[in-house]
C-alpha cells in the first residue's frame, strides 16, 4: 500500500519547486512539455539525457536558481514536465522538438475509485447495457440509513416501478417523506433483541442509522452521484454507487443495542415480499450449520423468488476455514485492495521525500521540526518514558514486537509535534490514524534512521491529505478476509469472487464519529472511508442488480456464474493476484474465489452454470441431514429421490483428510457439469487445463459444439491427485474458449485439505 507512485512523486516535485520558489523569490509553474521524438539527435543514448540538456540549456534569465526538470516520459507520450518561469518556457519553444506545453492541472480523484478500478465506463459495456441499473430494487440488510444523505437524493429518477410492494414504515426521526423515488422503502425489525431483552431501550427506534454501516453499505451499492466530496481530504472528488440508478430498500436489523437472528431473518423475508430484485447483506453468523444459520434459510427462500443474495465473507482472515456464508445458493463475496493510496510525505531535511500511509483527518502544519531519535524510547510502549520526549519534536517509532495502533496510542499521549512509525504491517487498513503522523515501510524507513542518527539536526516536515491512484501492483487479498472452505458446506468452493473491499469510501451518519484525534476528540463526516468484507459486498450487489437489469431472464445462478466465470486472477501488473495475509504469496480460490471481479465481461459470458431450487435441494440431500433439518431450510415440501453432492457450480473443489493422507493413495474424484450457451448463437468451444500441482485433471468431452442460443450441453471432470500434501492447497483452472476467442469461461480447481465440518 506505500509504494511511490508518478501521482506521490508529482507531489513531491511539486513540493520541492514550492521550495525553490520561497528560495529565490522566482515566479515559476510546472508545465508539461510534449517533444518530437523522432527529432532527437542521434548523438544523445536517450531520451532522458536529450529532454535533460534541452532544460539545462535554457537560460536561467538572471534567476538565482535554474530550471528544474520533474519527470520525463516516454510510453504515454514523449516529452517531461519541469519547473519553468514564463520567460524560460518561451526560450524552450524555441528549442529542437519542442511541439507544446502547458501547465499543470489540479489531478481531482473518484472518491469510491471502484468504479473507475472496474474500468465501469458511461459510453460502453455494463452501465449502459444496464441503465445503470434503472428500475432494479436493491434490499440492503444492515443498520438502517441516513436519508438525508446526498448519496440518496433521488435527481434524475423516474417513477417508482409499480412492481413495488414496500413501504416506507414511520418510526423516530424517520417519516414517509424521508423516503423518495432513489430510496423507496425502509423498514425496521427489533422485535426479537426486545423479545430477548425485555427491559432494554431502544435509542432510535426507527429505521434510521446511528451506526453508519448500513448507510455505507447501500451508498457503495446503489448510492446516486454526489460531487465535491472527500474523507477529511483524501480522496477527494464524486462518490456513485455500484448502480447508481438502482432503487434502494433498507432493511434495519442492526441495532446499538444488539442484533437477533429473528430480526435477520424477518428482514430478508420482509425484502422478498416487498419485491427486491437483490438482497445485499454484509453480516453472517459464524459457527452454525446451514439448518440454524438465518440467512442460509432466508437466501433458499429468496433463490426460490428469483432473488440474488450478495453476502459478505467475513472478516475473520488469513486462516483457511474462516469463512461464512457459504452457502451454495448465495454469492459469497471477498475483500482485496484498491489501485489508490492514501496517506503523506515525509520529507527530511536533507530534501529526501518519502511517501508512507496516513489518514490523519487534518491538515496539520508540521513544517521543518527536529526528528528525534532514541533507542531507549524508540519502541513507543511505554508511555512514562514517551512523557519525557520534547514538545517540539518529531519521535521516531521502530518496533516490529508492537501493533502501529499501539505505537499510536502511546505516542498520542506524548509531548511530540507527530510520528514516524516504521512497520510492516501489511494488515493496517483502517480510515483511524488518531494522531499526527506517518507509516514508514522498513527498506525505507533505514534512510530515515541513518539521516537521524547522522545529521548534526535532524529535522523533517509532513504533509498529509495526499491521495494517489494506478498503485501497482492492485488488486491484492486483504489479509483480513476469511478464507474458505465453508465449515458449514465444504464440498463448494467458497468465496466466488473478489470485490473492492479496502477503504472504500461512502456516506456516512453523521452523528457517528467517523474518525478520531486523541485523547479525546471524536470527528462527524458526511463520508467515511472503512474496509472489511462488509464493504467488498455491497460492491458486488451493486453490479448484480446492474446485471439483472441488463439481463432480466436470468436466474441468480446464472448472474453469480456470470461474474464468477469472468472475473480476472490476475492484477494490473498483469501478475496473479497476490495474497497479504501469506506474506504476497500467490492468492488461492480459498481467498479470492474465481478472482476479481470484471463488470463488463460479466455482462456477456458466453456461457453459464445455472441451477434450480430443485438441483439445491439434490445437493442438501446428499448431506446426511435429517428430513426435518432439510424442511428447515426449503420451508416447502421436497422430493430427495436424486440426492447429488455435484452441484451445477462454476468451480470445483477436492478435499483430502491431511492426518491420514500418503503418498502411495492417488485419489480421483468426479464432476459433471451442464452449461447454457448465452452468447451470440452458434459456437465451438474447446477446454484449457491448468492442472494444480500434483495433479491430472481430465475433461470429456474437450470440445463443446452447441447449435444454437440458451442450448444446453453437459461434460464430466476427473481430478486426480496424491493423498500426501501435507496441509497445502494447491490451485488450477478449466477454461472453455470459443474458436473466435471472444469467451473465455474460466472456473478454478482446488485442491484443499478439508476443514472440521459443522
Amino acid at each position: 500500500m506505500w509504494f511511490v507512485s508518478r501521482v506521490s512523486l508529482l507531489f513531491l516535485f511539486a513540493w520541492l519547486a514550492f521550495r525553490a520558489i520561497l528560495v529565490s523569490g522566482n515566479d515559476r509553474s510546472v508545465y508539461i512539455v510534449h517533444m518530437d521524438k523522432s527529432l532527437m539527435p542521434k548523438a544523445f543514448a536517450s531520451h532522458h539525457i536529450w529532454y535533460s540538456t534541452t532544460i539545462n540549456s535554457v537560460d536561467s534569465l538572471n534567476h538565482q536558481s535554474s530550471p528544474s526538470l520533474l519527470y520525463t516520459y516516454d510510453h504515454a507520450f514523449h516529452g517531461f514536465s519541469a519547473l519553468l518561469s514564463a520567460d524560460e518556457l518561451e526560450v524552450l519553444k524555441k528549442s529542437s522538438g519542442f511541439v507544446s506545453a502547458y501547465s499543470d492541472k489540479k489531478v481531482t480523484v473518484d472518491t469510491t475509485r471502484t468504479a473507475d478500478f472496474l474500468s465501469l465506463s458511461p459510453t460502453t459495456g455494463l452501465w449502459p447495457a444496464s441503465d445503470y441499473g434503472s428500475d432494479v430494487i436493491i434490499g440492503v440488510i444492515d443498520s438502517g440509513i441516513w436519508p438525508e444523505s446526498a448519496s440518496f437524493k433521488d435527481d434524475g429518477m423516474s417513477e417508482v416501478p409499480s412492481r413495488w410492494k414496500g413501504t416506507c414504515e414511520v418510526g423516530q426521526e424517520f417519516n414517509a417523506s424521508n423516503c423518495n423515488l432513489k430510496l423507496i422503502g425502509a423498514r425496521y425489525f427489533n422485535k426479537g433483541l426486545r423479545a430477548s431483552n425485555p427491559n432494554i431501550t431502544i435509542s432510535m427506534n426507527s429505521a434510521r442509522d446511528t451506526d453508519g454501516h448500513g448507510t455505507h453499505t447501500s451508498s457503495t451499492a446503489g448510492g446516486n452521484y454526489v460531487e465535491g466530496v472527500s474523507y477529511f481530504g483524501y480522496a477527494s472528488g464524486t462518490a456513485r454507487g455500484m448502480a447508481p440508478r438502482a432503487r434502494l430498500a433498507i432493511y434495519k436489523v442492526l441495532w446499538d443495542e444488539g442484533r437477533s437472528a429473528a430480526d435477520v431473518l424477518a428482514g430478508m423475508d420482509q425484502a422478498v415480499a416487498d419485491g427486491v430484485d437483490v438482497i445485499s447483506i454484509s453480516l453472517g453468523f459464524d459457527g452454525m450449520p446451514l439448518y440454524e444459520d438465518p440467512i442460509a434459510i432466508a437466501s433458499f427462500g429468496a433463490m426460490e423468488k428469483g432473488v440474488l443474495v450478495s453476502s459478505s465473507a467475513g472478516n475473520e482472515g488469513p486462516d483457511i476455514g474462516s469463512l461464512h456464508n457459504g452457502f451454495p445458493w448465495i454469492l459469497t463475496v471477498a475483500a482485496g485492495t484498491l489501485d489508490r493510496t492514501l496517506g503523506g510525505n515525509l520529507i527530511l531535511g536533507n530534501g529526501l521525500s518519502l511517501t508512507g500511509w496516513t489518514t490523519f483527518p487534518a491538515k496539520a502544519f508540521v513544517k521543518d521540526v527536529p526528528l528525534l531519535y532514541n533507542k531507549t524510547i524508540s519502541t513507543c510502549d511505554s508511555a512514562e518514558q514517551i512523557s519525557l520526549v520534547s514538545s517540539n519534536s518529531i519521535i521516531i517509532c521502530d518496533n516490529k514486537n508492537s501493533s502501529v495502533y499501539n505505537m499510536l496510542s502511546i505516542v498520542a499521549n506524548s509531548n511530540a509535534v507527530a510520528a514516524v512509525i516504521i512497520s510492516d504491517e501489511q494488515s493496517v487498513l483502517s480510515d483511524d490514524f488518531p494522531y499526527p503522523g506517518v507509516l514508514i515501510r522498513p527498506k525505507e524507513g533505514l534512510d530515515v534512521l541513518k539521516y537521524a542518527e547522522t545529521s548534526y539536526k535532524p529535522s523533517a516536515s509532513i504533509t498529509f491529505q495526499q491521495t494517489s491512484v494506478g498503485t501497482k501492483p492492485a488488486p491484492a487479498v486483504a489479509k483480513f478476509t476469511s478464507r474458505g472452505p465453508s465449515a458449514s458446506n465444504p464440498g463448494i468452493l467458497k468465496p466466488d469472487i473478489m470485490a473492492p473491499g479496502t477503504l472504500v469510501l461512502a456516506a456516512w451518519s453523521p452523528n457517528a464519529p467517523s474518525s478520531t484525534i486523541k485523547p479525546n476528540i471524536q470527528l462527524s463526516s458526511d463520508f467515511n472511508a472503512l474496509s472489511g468484507t462488509s464493504m467488498s459486498c455491497p460492491h458486488a450487489s451493486g453490479l448484480a442488480a446492474l446485471l439483472k437489469g441488463a439481463h432480466p431472464e436470468w436466474s441468480p445462478a446464472a448472474i453469480r456464474s456470470a461474474m464468477m466465470t469472468t472475473a480476472n486472477p490476475l492484477d494490473n501488473s498483469q501478475n496473479q493476484i497476490q495474497d497479504i495475509g501469506t506474506n504476497f504469496g500467490i492468492a488461492t480460490p480459498l481467498a479470492m474465489g474465481a478472482g476479481q471481479i470484471d463488470p463488463n465481461r460479466a455482462l456477456n459470458p458466453g456461457l453459464v452454470y445455472d441451477a434450480t431450487a430443485q438441483d439445491y435441494i439434490n445437493f442438501l440431500c446428499s448431506m446426511n441431514f435429517t428430513g426435518n433439518q432439510i424442511y428447515t431450510i426449503t420451508r416447502s415440501n421436497f422430493n430427495c429421490s436424486s440426492p447429488s453432492s455435484d452441484l451445477n457450480y462454476p468451480s470445483f473443489i477436492s478435499l483430502y483428510n491431511s492426518t491420514l493422507a500418503t503418498g502411495a493413495i492417488t485419489t480421483v474424484q468426479y464432476y459433471s457439469r451442464t452449461i447454457t450457451n448465452v452468447g451470440d448463437g452458434a459456437a465451438t468451444y474447446k477446454a484449457k487445463v491448468s492442472a494444480p500441482k500434483g495433479s491430472v485433471v481430465t475433461v470429456s468431452p474437450d470440445t463443446l459444439v452447441f447449435g444454437k442460443m440458451y442450448e444446453k450441453l453437459s461434460y464430466s471432470i476427473a481430478i486426480a491427485f496424491t493423498g500426501d500434501k501435507n496441509g497445502t492447497v494447491t490451485f488450477g483452472s478449466l477454461t472453455w474458449i470459443d474458436d473466435n476467442s471472444k469467451y473465455s469461461v474460466r472456473s478454478p480447481i482446488v485442491i484443499s485439505p478439508m476443514v472440521k465440518a459443522l
